[in-house]
């Protein structure tokens, strides 16, 4: 009941609260000497019609607050319990990780802004109808399951030990789904990488002496408004400054973080794993050249923000590495006014039911049915390279065996059913040294593109702060 009241009441700054009901007085005793009104008598106005209650049994109401608000964005609400689970949760979290905790307040505050931040992007991919089906989230709970080395039971089993609901979990994992599909079709799907700036990259690295190195690092980000004041930009840097003298002075880097940044991974400590020197902003390569594992960036200052870098490994890039190819083929539906997206999963079941249970031809459906251009080939891609497919189908074939057939699946052209045929590793040619330099430079533009769009969510999102409100 009261996650649908919340909606209603968010605008009207409402506060909700149960009223304890006190006990009502018997009615007094007569007592020898004493005078009762006679039925019918007049008696005082304010007593006429009531059973007399003793002056000192006239208390006021108890009044317990259930719970209120913190911060109004959009149509939604953030709740003090909703908040307070959140810092709970992310204390533990950085307790697993041994983290030094943060102040209380700061921590609570940077956990708002990140509340905030998420329900503004949840908002939009419900409005854009992202959705997310139980069966790609089961599939999805499986795998994290399996990257702890755990079945599905124990790994739901280890997390009510540590007192987290599976149920909550699941949900967590549902809306951080949900957000990186949206960042998919809102950002990475529109990013463009020309042939010319592949020959560009291609010719620096030739030119480039010295063997390549990858860098392990993290970093907090202090984001600006669009349209910041002076006085905004300023506070921001100083901010920034802050972040980098505690981290000089020895401070755990995790905790300054987890205290300053305002990048989504702040709680997992900033960390953006290892990155080729190619795969990173430039603001950043440029500043990496100069630091040894341990030391810290200067302040730098991006389009989106200020930002501090600490290096923490450094290595020499292996460019032998085999890659993966996959050879896969499909079948596509497209939605419109006539189909919907029930009517395209609908079909695409029935087509699978056909091939798999009786023993329908793959590539003949295709050609009838499927809306790709590969219809006329059966659905056959060829042979897919890392980052030849847009992230959700390259997720849903690479989950596949050779031979296996995927359920339906959504992405930016529709609705699909692909079937892995076989996977073979390439060596280093000419054609995977620039689907390499595609995917460094898409990654490159993604990371500054991705946060720029944040920047920009969250400036056209009406919020409203509560927090310091009693």
């Amino acid at each position: 009941m009261l996650a649908r009241i919340l909606p209603a009441v968010a605008m009207l700054g409402i506060c909700i609260v149960v009223q304890a009901q006190e006990p009502q007085p018997q009615a007094p005793l007569r007592t020898r000497g004493q005078i009762q009104p006679a039925q019918g008598q007049d008696a005082p106005a304010e007593t006429r019609g009531q059973v007399p209650v003793p002056q000192e049994a006239r208390q006021p109401q108890r009044i317990l607050l259930v719970d209120r608000i913190v911060a109004v964005v959009g149509q939604e609400v953030v709740t003090a319990s909703e908040l307070t689970e959140r810092r709970e949760f992310a204390e533990r979290q950085l307790r697993q990780q041994g983290t030094p905790l943060p102040e209380r307040g700061i921590l609570e505050r940077q956990i708002l802004d990140r509340l905030i931040l998420d329900k503004a992007q949840l908002q939009l991919a419900r409005d854009n109808g992202i959705r997310v089906e139980d069966i790609q989230l089961d599939r999805a709970m499986e795998r994290i399951a399996d990257s702890n080395k755990m079945t599905l039971s124990a790994f739901r089993q280890a997390l009510e030990k540590d007192g987290v609901p599976f149920g909550k979990f699941r949900d967590e994992v549902h809306q951080q789904i949900q957000m990186q599909r949206l960042r998919e079709r809102e950002v990475d799907d529109r990013i463009e990488v020309s042939d010319s700036e592949i020959d560009q990259f291609l010719e620096s690295a030739r030119e480039s002496s010295g063997a390549r190195s990858e860098f392990n690092l993290s970093h907090v980000l202090v984001r600006i408004p669009d349209q910041s004041s002076p006085e905004q930009i300023d506070q921001a840097r100083k901010k920034a400054e802050k972040a980098r003298a505690d981290s000089v002075s020895g401070a755990d880097f995790a905790t300054i973080v987890a205290s300053y940044s305002d990048a989504p991974d702040a709680l997992q400590g900033g960390n953006m794993g290892w990155r080729g020197e190619d795969r990173l902003p430039e603001i950043f390569a440029g500043a990496l050249k100069n630091l040894q594992p341990g030391e810290t960036s200067p302040v730098l200052r991006s389009p989106g923000g200020f930002h501090v870098v600490k290096l923490m490994q450094r290595r020499s890039a292996n460019d032998a590495a085999p890659v993966v190819q996959t050879h896969a083929r499909h079948i596509l539906v497209r939605t419109s006014e006539i189909a919907s997206e029930a009517d395209a999963r609908r079909r695409l079941a029935d087509l699978r039911e056909r091939i798999v249970t009786g023993g329908a031809d793959f590539a003949e459906l295709a050609r009838l049915n499927s809306a790709d251009g590969s219809a006329s080939r059966g659905g056959d891609l060829d042979w897919l390279l890392p980052g030849d497919t847009v992230p959700e189908f390259e997720r849903a074939m690479n989950a596949l065996k050779p031979g296996d057939i995927s359920q339906a699946f959504n992405t930016s052209f529709g609705w699909h059913l692909v079937q892995v045929l076989a996977r073979r590793e390439a060596g280093v040619t000419q054609e995977r040294r620039r689907m390499q330099a595609r995917l460094a430079l898409k990654e490159r533009k993604s990371d500054e593109a991705f946060q720029d769009w944040l920047r920009q969510l969250r400036d056209r999102t009406y919020v409203e702060m509560r927090l310091d409100e009693k």
